[in-house]
């Protein structure tokens, strides 16, 4: 087995549709539970610290390791260090790692509700043209999507779209500013009291 497989196992559960894997993990992807978050530490917290040191890189060169260590770069440290800033330090590798995996087309190896952990990557940057590339991804992911999927890859194009929008407003996200260290604007603390204005 390979050193990945355990935490690919753990993030996307048995081999399913795209549909029923999203319906399974969606709680763990896109929830905030404290037990979520302690056994993501318990059982990949090492990982993550020695991924956010630089290490494992190796894993990158094949397509399953390489969305690995996208995913502990880019989606445990938000679930092991909620609330601090430490919860953003994985993601300036995570982000080089995507685009030099996306040069290579290693995603094409990668089943679409996978490559979908790949583009959240650029949807988490607070950059516009990481932001264009996520939508563009996303909707490659729609287009080429069954029609029986199609629901589920819109939901992931339209959160992108909204993602996008507040990158082209702000040129930040308001939302992580609190935990940043950063002073929010008067329009970016007004925008912060409406409804949706945090992912």
């Amino acid at each position: 087995m390979q050193p990945w497989q355990p935490l690919l196992d753990w993030w996307f559960g048995p081999e399913a549709s795209a549909t029923q894997t999203a319906a399974a993990r969606q709680g763990l992807w896109f929830g905030k539970k404290d037990s979520q978050d302690a056994e993501a530490r318990e059982r990949f917290g090492d990982l993550v610290e020695q991924a956010l040191d630089g290490g494992l890189a190796h894993w990158a060169d094949q397509p399953d390791g390489w969305l690995a260590l996208i995913i502990l770069l880019d989606q445990l440290p938000r679930m092991l260090f909620r609330n601090d800033p430490r919860g953003f330090s994985g993601d300036a590798r995570a982000q080089a790692l995507v685009a030099h995996g996306l040069a290579r087309g290693l995603e094409r190896d990668l089943a679409p509700i996978r490559q979908v952990f790949v583009y959240l990557v650029l949807e988490h940057a607070e950059d516009l043209a990481s932001q264009e590339r996520a939508l563009y991804r996303y909707q490659q992911l729609l287009d080429g999507c069954d029609a029986a999927e199609r629901e589920l890859f819109a939901n992931f194009f339209d959160f992108a779209e909204r993602h996008r929008v507040v990158i082209a407003r702000f040129g930040r996200f308001p939302h992580r500013n609190a935990t940043l260290g950063r002073t929010s604007s008067a329009e970016e603390s007004a925008f912060l009291l409406e409804p949706g204005s945090r992912f």
